[in-house]
């Protein structure tokens, strides 16, 4: 990345114009739920299905015109994650589905008596296919938050860790507390025990660029609808544990990624998915960057992480300035530990009043537990009913924010 990349400013207006979604004045800020899907994905979604909607694997020129889309979507996948091989990435309906394969694959392999790790801050996604292996022996053992820190504390892991712990399931960021997870550290103290690492980047992926080697993790998993695309999901896992497990597709199905994608892939939604990684290296060159496709996407998300973490500020300034406010989560931004997805409860008020009053305004907030089951009892925010969550993106604008927080203060009064 060049220097004058990092210097250069986010160009809102343009990057806004990708997003038909966004044009008609509602203020979408439901983003950590599903973000707003990018026009040149659904154009590629629609220029496979009315040009090269054929199966596959046949001689004629539709079909290798079609197995060549397929590919190609595929490597643009494979950089977006930093994946050493293609084939070590598996597509599949959602991040819930994958993560389920994944635990039924593993099944077979489970002795009784191994540990496994599961968080209480984590979407359920990466909670209950770990939890249901207790069938086959396992032992499930919970890495809890700090209920004053609102973190997944480090030493709290190492007391867990033991030689009978096999895998470890954690989040990359928090879909509630938006706080990032140092999960290259986490691997390193998870392999240091002989276990193996599972990180859910769903909540990470669009807000910083992933990188499955250097985040350590032996699986990553992440959701394409909400970082821009079609509703569909990747998982990465290292070549040497997927080529170990038993297929779940057809019993000739031997290969990978296949062998873990029974009835194959939904061929348009990948080809969509290509869409993303044209979209993030564009931007990386509207930024003056230069390089390969890694480097051009790291600009954009610079760019996005920056522009991020000023709505982020602008929004937390206001809510710690209110005494009847909680932030659940971390209440600054610093360091890149934290993602524009801000949660908070009000005094003893319940938080679906409070977001029912600001939608009234043509504005999208959310309330309740997002599938966090466990975290929200856990900090003492199921007497609000769960917590408000706002949730930005990088085209999201500061009168945007500003204009929530004119309606917060007359919802919160």
């Amino acid at each position: 990345m060049t220097h004058a990349a990092t210097a250069r400013r986010l160009d809102l207006d343009a990057r806004r114009r990708e997003f038909p979604a966004l044009a008609d004045g509602f203020v979408f800020l439901d983003n950590a739920g599903g973000s707003a899907v990018l026009k040149r994905v659904a154009d590629r979604v629609a220029e496979y299905m009315l040009t090269t909607s054929v199966q596959l694997g046949a001689s004629y020129r539709p079909s290798a015109d079609a197995a060549e889309k397929v590919s190609a979507a595929q490597a643009a996948v494979g950089r977006l994650l930093n994946a050493p091989h293609t084939d070590e990435v598996v597509m599949g309906g959602s991040t819930t589905l994958l993560l389920h394969l994944l635990g039924e694959a593993l099944e077979p392999s489970v002795r009784p008596g191994d540990e496994i790790i599961v968080t209480d801050i984590d979407h359920e996604a990466n909670v209950g296919p770990w939890r249901r292996l207790e069938r086959a022996g396992a032992v499930i053992r919970e890495w809890r938050v700090n209920r004053d820190s609102m973190d997944l504390e480090l030493e709290d892991l190492d007391a867990l860790l033991s030689d009978r712990t096999t895998w470890v399931a954690v989040t990359h960021c928090s879909n509630i507390l938006g706080t990032v997870v140092p999960v290259a550290e986490v691997a390193r103290r998870v392999h240091a025990a002989g276990a193996r690492l599972c990180v859910d980047g769903v909540g990470y992926a669009p807000h910083r660029l992933v990188d499955v080697q250097a985040s350590g993790a032996d699986v990553y998993v992440l959701s394409f609808y909400k970082t821009f695309g079609p509703h569909y999901a990747a998982m990465w896992a290292d070549r040497d544990l997927l080529e170990a497990l038993p297929g779940l597709n057809h019993y000739f199905i031997t290969d990978t990624p296949g062998k873990l994608q029974p009835g194959s892939v939904n061929y348009e939604l990948v080809h969509g998915c290509g869409g993303i990684v044209d979209y993030l290296t564009d931007t990386g060159r509207a930024l003056g960057a230069e390089g390969d496709d890694r480097a051009l996407m790291a600009a954009a998300f610079d760019a996005f992480t920056a522009h991020e973490d000023a709505l982020s500020e602008r929004l937390l300034s206001y809510l710690r300035d209110r005494p009847d406010v909680r932030i659940i989560g971390r209440s600054r931004v610093g360091n890149g530990d934290r993602v524009p997805t801000i949660s908070f409860t009000v005094g003893g008020r319940p938080s679906e009043d409070i977001v029912r009053q600001v939608e009234r305004h043509g504005i999208g907030i959310r309330f309740g537990d997002f599938y966090a089951k466990r975290l929200i009892p856990a900090l003492d925010a199921d007497r609000n009913g769960g917590v408000v969550r706002v949730s930005m993106a990088h085209y999201n604008t500061g009168d945007e924010i500003d204009r929530l927080i004119g309606v917060l203060d007359d919802a919160m009064k």
